[in-house]
């Protein structure tokens, strides 16, 4: 594909930035999986657990350059939304805690808490590529998600969390 971009005369990297903080609304009313993950405080919890209230959940990685630019705006948003919408950032790295707690730590997050998935069933089960953030209405069902990169503090995330219930 790179060697079709270039004779077409656009570079191959201009494609990233189409595909940067997509919204995918074909899963609307699609209820949460019951896939169970790890909280921060190490017990196994689901979706379920928020049931109530709206929640925000980020499958990312640390590995994934995308994740890591947009955790600094989650950080932010998870201080400026507290309790009214829980902002899950899952790790779906294999060594769970064992990658996530130095990272976490090195970025001096204040509001972010590392929850994990160390099979990676979420992003598996999903199909989806990281990052993914995925807004649950407080009913437990997906109202859309966002793949690639996103500024969650910017006027688009803003849009888009106003549909939050």
């Amino acid at each position: 594909m790179p060697a079709a971009n270039a004779a077409a005369g656009a570079p191959a990297a201009a494609e990233a930035p189409a595909d940067k903080g997509k919204v995918d609304r074909s899963h609307k009313g699609e209820a949460a999986p019951s896939t169970p993950f790890t909280d921060p405080d190490g017990k196994k919890t689901t979706l379920a657990a928020f049931k109530g209230k709206p929640v925000l959940l980020n499958l990312w990685a640390t590995w994934c350059i995308p994740c890591r630019a947009e955790m600094p705006t989650l950080d932010a948003l998870a201080g400026q939304k507290g309790d009214a919408l829980p902002v899950i950032t899952l790790s779906q790295d294999f060594k769970g805690r064992e990658s996530v707690d130095p990272y976490f730590a090195k970025a001096g997050f204040k509001h972010l808490k590392p929850w994990t998935d160390i099979d990676a069933a979420f992003s598996l089960g999903m199909e989806a590529n990281l990052p993914t953030t995925i807004l649950y209405d407080s009913a437990g069902k997906e109202v859309w998600r966002v793949s690639g990169e996103m500024d969650w503090a910017g006027a688009k995330a803003a849009a888009l969390l106003a549909e939050a219930s």
